[in-house]
């Protein structure tokens, strides 16, 4: 079987399974609507990309359908990122300010109107062999990449964002769900990566190993779309989004700075929010709650949201996400020194301290202890 025959069966198979999935996605009943939809968009447009070996293969000439359809890979990497904002944020909505995102789609194809969309069959046939010499395939080359670089990074710094403001507000076990979705986001930037060596070659005297290249970017994409979607579809309630609005701790103190330069902090009412916050959680035990939130903790000792948050993320030197999980901890530690419960396992002692997952419960117990939820209990 030659490459010709291999690209192309490689191809209906990944668009198959790509188009199944997003319209699975877009059908499916959930109240991650916008997410879903976004993500099938994204599948779409990596398909309307894949698909050029089977289009080739029905059609000998070049088009302005077909040559839209190459320049729509502008469109992948915002549709990407747009979907990020989605699931990071609780109250991402699509807005029209994000057809700013369409700009480097839309200079390509500007780009290219003298040149190809406005001549005729054999202007356009004469510009796709002497591609190697054409500036506007060049700049739009320069110009794909700039922009996936720019993006990714623009990924990178949500999660982090993100990530940060659910441990100073959240105090869930959804925290794994930022992590995979930055090493999903690697994956795609190695994915991207691999597509700029791609378009080097296509761009030397060695086109062939071009084609190879994107036999492996093909099989490579089929199997990264379907182990995210396994995973996410899989774990409905995983991703837990913050709010947009939220302030970062480090953002508070410094603009409480610069309103206030003179202000020094009050120890005895430093003192007295203290001891008020550990008195609320050793009585009432807010930590067994497994979606507790830092406004629930608000609400509970009357403390403003915006002090009590940089009381404890500040202040106290620890992320709400750490400070409520040493309360939990503490309740299993003495859970497991009990011998009347001695019949309990670690699965339900998790459960009963406020955990809802074994991996975040295991992961606390060894930061806060040093050893596992199992090992200190024999060592008693």
């Amino acid at each position: 079987m030659d490459k010709s025959n291999v690209l192309i069966i490689v191809t209906v198979i990944s668009l198959f399974v790509s188009l199944f999935l997003a319209l699975f996605l877009v059908t499916v009943k959930t109240k991650y609507k916008t997410s879903n939809s976004l993500f099938a968009l994204f599948l779409i447009i990596i398909s309307m990309d894949i698909c050029e070996p089977l289009i080739s293969s029905l059609f000998d000439r070049p088009s302005n359908l077909g040559m839209l359809r190459n320049t729509c890979a502008f469109l992948q990497i915002p549709v990407f990122y747009l979907y990020v904002l989605s699931v990071c944020y609780s109250d991402f909505r699509v807005k029209p300010i994000h057809l700013l995102h369409l700009l480097p789609f839309l200079i390509a194809n500007v780009v290219l109107l003298p040149h190809f969309y406005m001549v005729d069959i054999a202007s356009k046939i004469n510009f796709i062999i002497n591609r190697q010499s054409s500036l506007e395939l060049k700049f739009n080359h320069i110009l794909i990449h700039i922009q996936i670089i720019t993006y990714i990074i623009a990924v990178f710094m949500i999660l982090k964002k993100t990530k940060k403001l659910y441990l100073e507000n959240y105090a869930g076990t959804s925290i794994n769900s930022y992590r995979w979705l930055l090493q999903f986001t690697v994956v795609l930037a190695v994915l991207y990566l691999i597509a700029l060596f791609k378009n080097i070659f296509k761009f030397s005297d060695y086109p062939y190993i071009s084609d190879w290249i994107k036999i492996g970017l093909i099989v490579f994409q089929l199997f990264m779309v379907c182990w995210y979607l396994f995973k996410a579809l899989n774990n409905p309630g995983l991703f837990r989004s913050v709010d947009s609005k939220l302030q970062l701790v480090s953002d508070i103190v410094l603009e409480e700075k610069k309103n206030n330069p003179q202000t020094t902090e009050n120890e005895e009412e430093f003192n007295a929010e203290v001891m008020k916050l550990k008195k609320y959680m050793t009585e009432e035990k807010p930590f067994l709650n497994p979606s507790l939130t830092i406004q629930d903790v608000s609400n509970g000792t009357e403390i403003p949201v915006r002090e009590l948050s940089v009381l404890i993320n500040h202040k106290l030197g620890q992320h709400f996400y750490d400070f409520i999980n040493s309360y939990r901890i503490e309740n299993a530690m003495d859970i497991l020194k009990d011998a009347t419960k001695n019949k309990l396992t670690v699965l339900e002692i998790l459960y009963e301290v406020g955990f809802n997952s074994k991996s975040s419960f295991n992961t606390a117990f060894k930061k806060h202890t040093g050893a596992t939820p199992t090992f200190y209990r024999k060592s008693l």
